[in-house]
């Protein structure tokens, strides 16, 4: 009695899937061919824009809106934004400042916002960052500007008083703190290093888990993973890039307290950014002290039904208890209303400035 042979089930699947694959990459191609094709047109006509961050936008919002699924909605804006990376680098491609060093959140949200294709450089400071995109150096920076759990991060508030740059973009990074050593035994670790803040955010898991490691604060979480992955037993926390990076294993991912913890991060450049139908405008604004100050400033954004969806002071560091408001909005400053309660905002302020419109972050 001979055995039957079965047909394998998933012989069909794979099948179709590779010659969907095959589709797939002649497409790549055909697509790369095209941006490519639109770059030397722009190059040939003198136009050296070959990013717009409000066509980005509107191609990946678009692709979202269409998307019908199974695979969701932000998976389709990261595979398409990788996409667009890959086919920009063959036009031209961007130089990126970030604050390093190499594996830190910030360059996570260089990545996320730009794709892999861009060329990034880790800058020192906040301060370097702001100098190098307004001299030129670089097309675009990316900074951040506030976290869910520690409040706007005021370097960056400080350095827009003086600097001419202009907002191009926003980014969001959900922050997960993972573990990482080479060691594998927890018992073996004897000290942790990590940013202060990477500590107090997960305070807890540690003393549940670390109860007994000595914690040491480093300047930045990527700094501290490359400490422990030279020195033996010892440990750092941090993101998945700086582990990559510096080639060291996650022992234990998401271990923060906070689950929901998120910064929001800032793109800078050197010009203004065209509407995407979708976005939002930083103002700066300061106006000599009376009673009702702050009302005076914001009502015309309720007169023009404009919302604010952010609002920050800092010191103006023109004389004591005098202060500068950083305020966020949705819409275009080139939009009819919002130009008109911006034009009433001026009209009362003794300092005003426009930071930039630009798209709002979609995933």
């Amino acid at each position: 009695m001979t055995n039957e042979i079965k047909p394998d089930p998933l012989a069909p699947h794979r099948k179709a899937i590779d010659q969907i694959d095959s589709e797939i990459l002649r497409l790549l191609n055909e697509r790369a061919i095209e941006a490519k094709a639109i770059g030397d047109i722009k190059i040939a006509s003198g136009d050296t824009e070959m990013y717009r961050p409000e066509r980005e936008a509107q191609v990946l919002s678009n692709k979202m809106k269409a998307n019908p699924g199974p695979i969701a909605d932000t998976d389709i804006a990261r595979l398409f934004r990788e996409i667009m990376s890959v086919c920009l680098s063959l036009e031209k491609p961007l130089n990126i400042g970030y604050l390093g060093p190499e594996g830190t959140f910030t360059e996570e949200a260089t990545i996320k916002h730009f794709g892999g294709s861009a060329h990034r450089t880790p800058i020192r400071t906040i301060d370097e960052i702001f100098h190098a995109v307004e001299s030129g150096k670089y097309d675009f920076g990316v900074v951040p500007i506030e976290n869910s759990t520690e409040g706007a991060v005021n370097q960056t508030l400080d350095c827009f008083l003086s600097a001419n740059v202009y907002i191009c973009g926003e980014t969001e990074l959900k922050i997960h703190q993972n573990l990482m050593s080479n060691e594998t035994d927890l018992k073996a670790i004897k000290t942790l290093y990590a940013h202060p803040q990477s500590l107090a955010q997960c305070r807890s898991w540690i003393e549940e888990h670390l109860p007994h490691v000595e914690q040491i604060a480093t300047n930045s979480n990527a700094g501290a993973v490359e400490r422990a992955a030279k020195e033996a037993g010892t440990a750092a926390l941090g993101g998945k890039q700086a582990a990559e990076v510096y080639n060291i294993p996650i022992l234990e991912k998401n271990i923060e307290d906070n689950l929901t913890n998120s910064t929001r991060f800032l793109i800078i450049g050197s010009k203004r950014i065209p509407a995407s139908g979708n976005d939002k405008t930083t103002i700066l604004v300061s106006a000599n002290d009376r009673p009702g100050l702050l009302l005076h400033l914001i009502a015309p954004l309720s007169k023009y039904n404009i919302t604010m969806t952010r609002i920050e002071s800092r010191p103006s560091k023109n004389g004591n208890w005098s202060y500068v408001f950083f305020i966020d909005v949705l819409g275009h400053f080139e939009e009819h209303g919002l130009k008109l309660a911006l034009k009433e905002i001026e009209d009362v302020s003794s300092f005003f400035k426009v930071l930039g419109s630009y798209p709002v972050a979609l995933y």
